[in-house]
């Protein structure tokens, strides 16, 4: 701060600059897209602000609007906003070099002159009082390594010097310059200027105070009719700078404008600063600055000398790099933007969701057809990045108008097989997906194995198993009954959740498998007796039994599963289903898997009802249904709950203790004999008891009956 008639000479805080990472995406895009090797210069636009701290100054920051949009993108890009009290918009230029060597080999000089030259031309022509943001340019020189994501980048601020330099006297904050009446008056005026969208932007003005203290801000354009007025006039800029006894780099080239347009011999100046939104003349400065010469440099002709590069964090006179790796990869931003959906329904509307369970949770998918498909997209909308695939068959004409992963290139010389085809499609929707592919049949019972392929079909078996112990989560969605039972056994064995989906015509069943048999929150003992009356009781609208099990997708079948693709028809070969039904279905399936995995108890949670009493119960991603059976045809769904079945030929105790016992002795006996799993588990014997019924029929049409 300057004292009472002490003089010394101006000295300028100089500008700071700041790059928003938006300006680096948008500068990349743009040179990967458009530019290629062009170093053409790119205008830019610079924001600012005046000072709104009283520790720290404002930067010039280049933000991802600062580079104007392309044709094609200006329905998608935000235009330049006027108005901005936050934003006063400053023009730039910039040269981005093709390599390091011509980033360092730029004439930094010349570049910094040229700039100059259109800051003089416009003060001698006039254009500064039309638009006095002009007194501001900058220019920026950079250099794009799309290879490492890293940025080396240099500002430069042009000022034009006066020689001999101007001084000061008086610097003071604007409390101490202004009377308690002026002080009011400016205070109210400069809100009103900053309040209009019209002049909230425009950073160089004229703050006029007539002789009863009341003050107006005006145009630069205005000098003359203050001066006929009679009127104190200040000039003032918005500073960017907060530093007591320095004004900002503005200020320099505004000086010269004075000079060159009016001739002062000394200049009343106002810093202008805020707080909180709101003119602070504490923080504000005022001060004299004593130009020499003044008449002289009105009719200098020749462009001063300039200066204005920026000096790096350490107080040298050098270029700065920043390396976005981590953020600028296209990978890394696609995480963060799909990462941001989750992270917006957590924020509004589900606190409890596990982001880190859902991302970390290793699913299985049996079947990569149209069920499929659809799963593994839902998946990964979810947050899920680990899923395997699992699948032999390769993907036909037919397949990619209803099976979402695949394209017509998939389809050409024989088919990719569709594990493979299904990763590279997620690949490539989300690069971030851990997604891998098994090409593999899976065993079934009801087609015998020939003695010299045993080995083969065991090692599938072996294959199968491991998969599934490797996986958290698996989803049964191939197109066969048969074809479920092996995962339905591995799953009951190891307790692992198992999401079961299938398709009718127009109609579909989603359901989640209960505990295993044998897992630690289920007793044996608890199984209901086997009889033919629980066994048509198994499947009901309401929860009667909590103590039950609940039942696999085989629970409520009365034989064993045997082979279904043998002598079909074509409508037979191929899954016919209307088109809509797949991705209702699939929805659902995740949907549980989601429910499942965020319910306390797991897999072992009980069936819930929309209907049900205890809503007090209710997760905060809703009820955890059983099963869900929907009808197209009727548009409707139902829930149901069906319980295990001591009968069951994938998960009972039975079954289960036969298999640890025997391991793939028992598989293989399974799959070459029909009826072995009838027989071990006594569906045999029951569907032999429910052929000696014998049931009497009342025929006295004169009693009530019921209509069910």
């Amino acid at each position: 701060m300057v004292g009472q008639g002490e003089e010394s000479i101006l000295q300028f805080a100089p500008f700071q600059s700041a790059v928003d990472e938006g300006f680096w995406h948008r500068l990349s895009s743009l040179k990967l897209n458009k530019l290629g090797i062009d170093e053409s210069p790119i205008p830019i636009t610079g924001f600012y602000a005046p000072c709104s701290h009283h520790q720290v100054s404002n930067h010039l920051t280049l933000l991802a609007e600062s580079i104007p949009p392309e044709a094609s993108e200006q329905p998608f890009m935000p235009a330049i906003s006027c108005g901005n009290r936050n934003r006063c918009p400053i023009p730039g230029i910039l040269y981005n070099t093709n390599t390091l060597e011509g980033f360092q080999a730029l004439d930094k000089q010349s570049l910094l002159k040229a700039e100059a030259e259109k800051i003089w031309e416009d003060i001698c022509s006039g254009k500064v009082e039309k638009n006095c943001n002009v007194l501001s340019r900058f220019l920026v020189i950079s250099f794009a390594d799309l290879k490492k994501w890293s940025f080396h980048y240099w500002f430069a601020f042009p000022a034009l010097t006066l020689d001999p330099p101007a001084t000061v006297v008086n610097l003071k904050p604007a409390t101490q310059w202004f009377s308690a009446e002026e002080a009011e008056s400016v205070t109210a005026a400069c809100n009103e200027w900053r309040n209009m969208c019209s002049t909230t932007d425009v950073p160089f003005f004229l703050v006029s105070i007539s002789s009863n203290s009341a003050a107006t801000v005006r145009h630069l354009a205005e000098f003359e009719a203050c001066q006929l007025d009679g009127h104190k006039v200040l000039i003032g800029f918005y500073d960017p700078c907060h530093l007591p006894s320095n004004p900002g780099w503005p200020l320099r080239n505004l000086l010269w404008f004075i000079c060159r347009r009016w001739s002062l011999q000394k200049v009343q100046f106002f810093c202008y600063r805020e707080s909180r939104g709101f003119a602070d003349l504490e923080l504000s400065l005022v001060g004299d600055a004593l130009i020499p010469n003044s008449q002289e440099l009105k009719n200098h002709d020749k462009m001063p000398s300039a200066v204005g590069w920026e000096l790096n964090s350490r107080g040298r006179k050098a270029s700065r790099c920043i390396s976005l790796a981590k953020t600028m990869d296209p990978t890394r931003l696609a995480i963060e933007a799909a990462d941001l959906n989750l992270k917006l329904m957590r924020w509004r509307q589900l606190p409890s969701l596990n982001l880190n369970l859902l991302s970390t949770t290793r699913c299985l998918l049996l079947g990569a057809g149209t069920l499929g498909c659809q799963v593994a997209r839902m998946l990964m909308a979810w947050g899920v990045r680990k899923i395997t695939l699992l699948d032999s068959g390769r993907v036909s004409m037919s397949n990619p108008l209803r099976q979402s992963l695949y394209t017509l290139d998939d389809c050409l010389n024989g088919g990719e097989f569709k594990a493979v085809a299904a990763v590279k499609s997620l690949s490539r929707i989300f690069p971030a997906v851990e997604a891998q592919s098994v090409v593999m049949a899976i065993p079934m019972p009801g087609h015998p194995v020939p003695s010299q392929e045993e080995n083969s079909v065991l090692e599938d078996c072996r294959h199968l198993q491991d998969l599934i112990n490797s996986h958290d989560a698996v989803f049964l969605l191939t197109d066969t009954r048969e074809s479920r039972w092996l995962p339905t056994l591995f799953c009951a064995n190891t307790n692992k959740v198992t999401i079961t989906s299938a398709l009718g015509f127009d109609s579909f069943l989603v359901m989640r498998h209960g505990a295993g048999p044998l897992s630690s929150s289920y007793d044996i003992k608890t199984e209901a007796v086997n009889d033919l009356s629980t066994e048509i009781g198994a499947v009901s609208l309401t929860d009667n039994s909590r103590g039950q099990r609940l039942g696999c997708y085989f629970c409520n079948d009365v034989v064993a599963p045997v082979d279904s693709t043998t002598n079909r028809t074509l409508d037979q070969q191929c899954t016919v289903t209307r088109p809509g039904l797949a991705p209702i279905a699939s929805s659902l399936a995740v949907e549980l898997l989601v429910g499942i995995l965020h319910h306390p108890f797991g897999t072992s949670a009980k069936a819930e009802f929309a209907s049900s009493s205890d809503t007090g119960d209710e997760q905060p991603l809703g009820i955890l249904p059983h099963q869900i059976r929907g009808s197209l045809s009727q548009f409707s769904q139902m829930i149901l709950v069906g319980h295990a079945s001591t009968s069951c030929t994938a998960c009972s105790s039975t079954v289960v203790s036969e298999y640890q016992k025997r391991g793939m002795d028992f598989i293989l006996e399974a799959i070459n004999h029909p009826t072995y799993l009838e027989d071990i588990t006594g569906l045999t014997e029951l569907m032999k008891s429910a052929g000696s019924f014998e049931l009497d029929w009342d025929n006295d049409t004169d009693e009530e009956f019921v209509e069910i």
